[in-house]
This record gives C-alpha cells, sequence and structure tokens, in this order.
C-alpha cells in the first residue's frame, strides 16, 4: 500500500502544480483595465484555482500520511471541482461564440456592435448603474489620451490598429462622418442619423463616446478575446487534472485492493 500512497502522493503534487495556471489565469485577468472595471470572470476562476490547491494539498496529506478518510474526501471534492470547472470552460465558450469587429471603408480598425454580443454579455453591461461605475472607471484610463500622443495626421488615425475599446470609446463611428481634428476631437458630422452613437458622441475629453453602444460593444470585444485566451488555459488545465485525477483513482483503488490482501494473509479476514 505504500508504493500506492507513493504515487497518490505524487499525483496531488501534480495537482497542486495544475492549480496555479487557473490561479494565475484569474490574476491576469484581474490585472487587465477592462476586466478589472468589469469585475465579472476574475475572481470566480481565482477561487476556483486555490479551492483546487487546498483539495489537492489535503490528498497529498491524506496520501503521505495515510489517512483514508482524508483520501476519499479528496476524492469526492476533486469530482465536484472537476465538474465546477468544466462547466465553467463551456460557460466561457458560449457566451464568447458571437461578435466580432467590422470593417469601414477606408479604415484599418474595426468597428464593433452591441447586438452582435451575447445576450448574457449584454445584460453586463446595459444596466445604467452598472454601466456608470464601469464607464468611470474606464474613462480613468489613459488609453485615449495615447492616441493624441501616436497620431497626429488623419490618415496616420485611419491606417491603425486600435483596440476595441479604443475604437468604441475614443471615436465616434465612421459613419457618422465627423471630421478629424485629433483622435479624440471631431466636428461637423455628415449623418448624425446614422446611429444613434453619433448624438452621443462629445469632445469633452472625459466624455468622447464612452456613453456609446459602440464603447459598450468594444469593451464586450476585448472581453471576449482575453476570456478566450483564460479558456484555452483552463481548457488544457481541465484536460490535465482529469487524467491526473483518473490515475488518483486507479491508485487508490489499487492501494485498498492491497490492503484486503494484505489483511487476508494475516488473516483479519
Amino acid at each position: 500500500m505504500a508504493l500506492s500512497n507513493n504515487v497518490i502522493a505524487a499525483i496531488n503534487f501534480v495537482a497542486m502544480l495544475l492549480s496555479i495556471p487557473i490561479i494565475g489565469a484569474g490574476i491576469w485577468l484581474a490585472t487587465e483595465p477592462d476586466n478589472s472595471c468589469v469585475k465579472i470572470l476574475q475572481w470566480p476562476v481565482i477561487i476556483l484555482g486555490i479551492l483546487f490547491l487546498v483539495v489537492a494539498i489535503a490528498g497529498f496529506v491524506g496520501a503521505f500520511w495515510r489517512i483514508p478518510w482524508l483520501l476519499v474526501s479528496y476524492l469526492i471534492a476533486m469530482l465536484i471541482l472537476i465538474v465546477l470547472l468544466a462547466c465553467l470552460v463551456v460557460f466561457i465558450y458560449m457566451v464568447t461564440m458571437r461578435g466580432s469587429g467590422h470593417l469601414e471603408p477606408s479604415r484599418s480598425y474595426l468597428e464593433y456592435h452591441l447586438d452582435d454580443y451575447s445576450g448574457w454579455l449584454r445584460r453586463r453591461v446595459r444596466s445604467p448603474l452598472k454601466w456608470d461605475r464601469i464607464r468611470a472607471c474606464l474613462s480613468s484610463t489613459n488609453m485615449c489620451a495615447e492616441l493624441n500622443q501616436s497620431y497626429r495626421m488623419a490618415q496616420d488615425f485611419f491606417n491603425a490598429h486600435l483596440t476595441p475599446l479604443q475604437s468604441g470609446c475614443c471615436k465616434p463611428p465612421t459613419q457618422c462622418g465627423y471630421t478629424f481634428v485629433n483622435p479624440t476631437y471631431w466636428i461637423s458630422p455628415i449623418n448624425n442619423a446614422a446611429d444613434m452613437d453619433c448624438l452621443q458622441w462629445n469632445n469633452d475629453q472625459t466624455q468622447l463616446c464612452f456613453n456609446c453602444d459602440s464603447c459598450k460593444a468594444g469593451l464586450l470585444a476585448n472581453l471576449k478575446r482575453e476570456w478566450r485566451r483564460t479558456d484555452i488555459i483552463l481548457l488544457i488545465t481541465l484536460v490535465a487534472l482529469i487524467s491526473v485525477y483518473l490515475i488518483g483513482c486507479c491508485a487508490f483503488r489499487n492501494a485498498k485492493t492491497e490492503d484486503l490482501f494484505r489483511k487476508y494473509k494475516q488473516g483479519y479476514t
């Protein structure tokens, strides 16, 4: 049984290591400006990673000191966490399936429409109360001010590859027909009726297009890109954890079988 317990201990050490990518993915999301403003996914990911770490440590202790009830508890808890992680992976994939940028004539950057994204994501930004908090957070960053420092000429700006947030929040929609003065100052719209966001544009550097649906769409486009990267990390980790869990179950079964044979040989059966 000692050999099987050593195998289980080693497996749990691997499970402890596998919790690091999960926690790291959550911390990475928390450091991204858009995710830190929205505060949706990072804490569930971080908490799930910490739970994997705690359960793996419990399993390691149970195997190393041969505590059967702790090993059984570890197997049950790890199964529950794996199911939760699988649900999270599927959920992230489902809510990020829809939505992409649209090309505009004579522009290198893409523009974004709120209705392209999943209903669940749209509800996270449509509430006025929620959006006021998110808008205040986004407007406090220097993402728009950076454009003024980088692009002086209109054609240079039109050829720029902007982030979804910069495209949606820092300038008016192209179809409004505004005239470029600098990246965050536009005048003389040709067609204000082309889009409701045309009326939302404001040259006040604290306002810009932060009240526009295009800004909300740009935020969701950013979230989609970052969440997809996180989902890939979680999926790879999930596959590894499932493999580790199955090996652990086999080792635990072998340990119990060895224990039964040992008792049989000693005449306890």
